[in-house]
Parts: structure tokens; C-alpha cells; sequence
């Protein structure tokens, strides 16, 4: 294959890669409005539903931990391909679930099947920047958003028009239905890199663990503000619910334009230079709304830190997915389970020690765990790009 075929083909890839993001933030973002409805409907408590919900993550969490050994052995094309189709199933079956234990392992195969999308797809967007010699990485972490926001959008109306069953119905044909045209056309560069009897083992190289600790701090502070923003503005800045709400609204919308601007930014001043600067911007906002005495201060704070936060993430996944003596797979499995553990762990423990403190100090340490971020960026080297030699014809 010369050259421009090669060119062609990656260039195809790069816009199916960003097909399987929307897909999955589709299907994330689509689960948000069944919630109520599977509450009601299986007749179970608060408790229960957040026991449900963290077998979700606990089968995300999982699947992500092997999943990039399978990605060594068969390329992210391939795990794509199986299940980016059977993850498309996954809300219908929850939707279908009749009982609690029924639901309780449609949870976690849902999870688990997301979480694998979620690694494969990132493995397979750095396959694309390496073939592209340029960064394509925040702005499919963009895709996501702009998926994930449709579905939370559109859910809440079809649900109540139409009913929880037709509306996972109609996410899980369009969904299947993007991954299934998206997956013919992903670019096939992640060879297989580990004999077929070959166990699983985790990576010896420290390095993909200390990058795997700026994620994991990153998205520590991007769940706090998911999961407490609106209770800090409401409880302790005095803000009405519909004020409280923009808190969130503000910093996940910044951050979804961002990250489609982000590429840009990064592709012209490097990775590192990129990552230092958000992650100066995130602590600074993320200090300012610690600190705001009012609800509106603490609003544009948390966009400012959304502006920042952005394209962090992005960034360390694709130094995960470019790690030495290790395929993309590998890294990124690592990288994005200890990122997305952060997301897990931090919602509960930030809950406990506010009950004894209040939410104000917690954004503010928060601050101080994206300077550490700050402090080792130099790690995110390796998303550098260098144009990659074309194979032998």
C-alpha cells in the first residue's frame, strides 16, 4: 500500500474512531434518564440503586484491567468490533432486567462492556495519531462529550413520551448502528504483540503507572465536580437548584468545546507545553471556586477549570497508549483503569469527609492534587509525535 492509500486509510480510521466515541458517550450519557425509571420500576431503595450503580463502575473497572492483554493479542480493531457491537446492547438489557439480581448482572456486563469500548477505542485513536503524526486524541474525547450530552438531552423527553423499553430500544439501534458502519473502517496498525499462550501480567515499566497517577488525580477532580458542584453552591453558597445546576452545565460545556479546539492547541505547542498550561488553568479555577463567596464566582470558576481540565486527560491517555517495550493496549488499560478508579473511589470519600468539613477546603485541596499533575508533566512525553516510517511495500 503506497503512501496517500495509507494516508486515505488513516484518515478514514481517524473518523471512525470518532464514530465509536460518540457511540459510547451515546450509550453513557443515555443511561443518566433511565435512572428514575429503574428505580420505580424495580421498587428498590436509594442504597440499592448506588450498590447497582457501583457494579457498573466495578464491571468498567474490571473488563479494563485484562483489556488491554486481549488488545495485545488480537488489536483494538478487533476487541472494537466485538464489543463495540455487544456493548450497543447493553442499556436494552438493562432496561429489560425484570429483578434485582437479574439487573445487578446486566450492570456489570453494561460496565464491563463500556469499559473495554473505552480502552479499545483510546488504543486505537493513539494508532491513529501515530499513523497521522499529529493528535486526534481531544478531540475525540470531544465526540464523546458531544454523544454523551445528546443522550443525557434527548433521553428525558423520549422517556417520558414514549416510555424507558422504546427509548433503550431506539439508543441501542442507532448506537449499534454507528459502531457497526464505524468498525469497518478502523485502521488496523496495533498488531498482535504477545504469543497466544502468553498469560497476563501487568507491565514492569514504572513509568505507565506514574502516568496512570496524573489520571487518576486528573479525574479525581473532574468527578468531584460532577458528583458535588451542585450541593457546594446549593448548601454553602446559598444558590437555588436551578442556579446549583449550572455549575456542572458550565464546566462540562466548556470542556466539550475545548476538547475540540484542543488538538490544535496541542499539535502547535506540544504535549507537555499543553498539559502544563491546562493543568496551571485547572488549579487556578478549581482554587477560585474553593474559595468563591458567591455562587456565580464559583460558576465561572468551574468553567475556567473545565477550560483547563479538558484536554488533560487526552493528553495522558495518549502518553499511556505510547509507552516503550509495551503495546498501546497495555498502557492504556493501566492508565484508564487507575483514571477511572479516581471517578469510583473520590465521589464516596469526598462525601465522608464532608460530613465532617465542608466542600469549600476540599476544592481547594483538590487544587493541590492538579498542581502534582502540573509538577509531572514532563511524563507525558511521549504523546509527542514523530512522523511514523512507512511500512516496506
Amino acid at each position: 500500500m503506497d503512501a496517500q492509500s495509507l494516508m486515505q486509510a488513516a484518515i478514514r480510521g481517524r473518523w471512525a474512531v470518532a464514530g465509536i466515541f460518540l457511540a459510547n458517550g451515546f450509550l453513557t450519557g443515555s443511561w443518566a434518564p433511565q435512572i428514575p425509571v429503574f428505580l420505580t420500576r424495580l421498587d428498590i431503595s436509594k442504597f440499592t440503586l448506588g450498590l447497582l450503580i457501583l457494579l457498573f463502575g466495578a464491571g468498567a473497572v474490571t473488563a479494563m484491567t485484562w483489556c488491554g492483554h486481549l488488545i495485545s493479542r488480537h488489536g483494538s480493531h478487533t476487541v472494537l468490533r466485538c464489543f463495540g457491537l455487544c456493548g450497543s446492547l447493553g442499556l436494552l438489557v438493562v432496561a429489560l432486567a425484570p429483578n434485582v439480581p437479574l439487573a445487578a448482572i446486566a450492570m456489570f456486563i453494561f460496565g464491563g462492556s463500556i469499559g473495554v469500548m473505552d480502552v479499545a477505542m483510546n488504543a486505537n485513536a493513539v494508532a491513529v495519531e501515530r499513523r497521522l503524526s499529529r493528535a486526534i486524541m481531544s478531540s475525540s474525547h470531544g465526540f464523546w462529550s458531544l454523544g454523551g450530552f445528546a443522550g443525557g438531552a434527548l433521553g428525558g423527553f423520549a422517556i417520558q413520551n414514549y416510555g424507558h423499553l422504546p427509548h433503550a430500544t431506539v439508543v441501542t439501534v442507532l448506537a449499534f448502528a454507528v459502531v457497526a458502519v464505524a468498525v469497518g473502517y478502523l485502521i488496523v496498525k496495533d498488531k498482535p504483540q504477545v504469543a497466544e499462550h502468553q498469560k497476563f501480567s501487568l507491565p514492569a515499566n514504572p513509568l505507565v503507572y506514574l502516568v496512570g497517577l496524573m489520571a487518576l488525580l486528573t479525574m479525581i477532580s473532574e468527578g468531584a465536580v460532577l458528583d458535588w458542584a451542585a450541593l457546594y453552591l446549593h448548601q454553602e453558597l446559598g444558590a437555588d437548584l436551578a442556579i446549583a445546576g449550572l455549575a456542572y452545565a458550565a464546566f462540562s460545556g466548556v470542556m466539550a468545546v475545548m476538547r475540540f479546539l484542543g488538538d490544535g492547541v496541542r499539535n502547535r505547542f506540544g504535549a507537555v507545553a499543553t498539559l502544563r498550561g491546562s493543568a496551571l488553568v485547572a488549579a487556578a479555577g478549581m482554587l477560585v471556586a474553593g474559595l468563591s463567596p458567591s455562587p456565580w464566582l464559583a460558576i465561572a470558576a468551574f468553567a475556567f477549570c473545565g477550560f483547563g481540565i479538558a484536554n488533560m486527560v487526552p493528553i495522558i491517555f495518549s502518553a499511556g497508549g505510547n509507552q516503550d517495550g509495551m503495546s498501546s493496549g497495555t498502557g492504556m488499560s493501566v492508565v484508564t483503569t487507575m483514571g477511572y478508579s479516581g471517578i469510583l473511589v473520590a465521589p464516596s470519600a469526598i462525601g465522608f469527609v464532608a460530613e465532617h468539613s465542608s466542600f469549600g477546603p476540599i476544592f481547594v485541596a483538590l487544587s493541590g492534587l492538579l498542581v502534582i499533575v502540573l509538577l509531572m508533566a514532563g511524563l507525558a512525553h511521549r504523546a509527542e509525535f514523530a512522523p511514523e516510517p512507512a511500512p516496506a511495500e
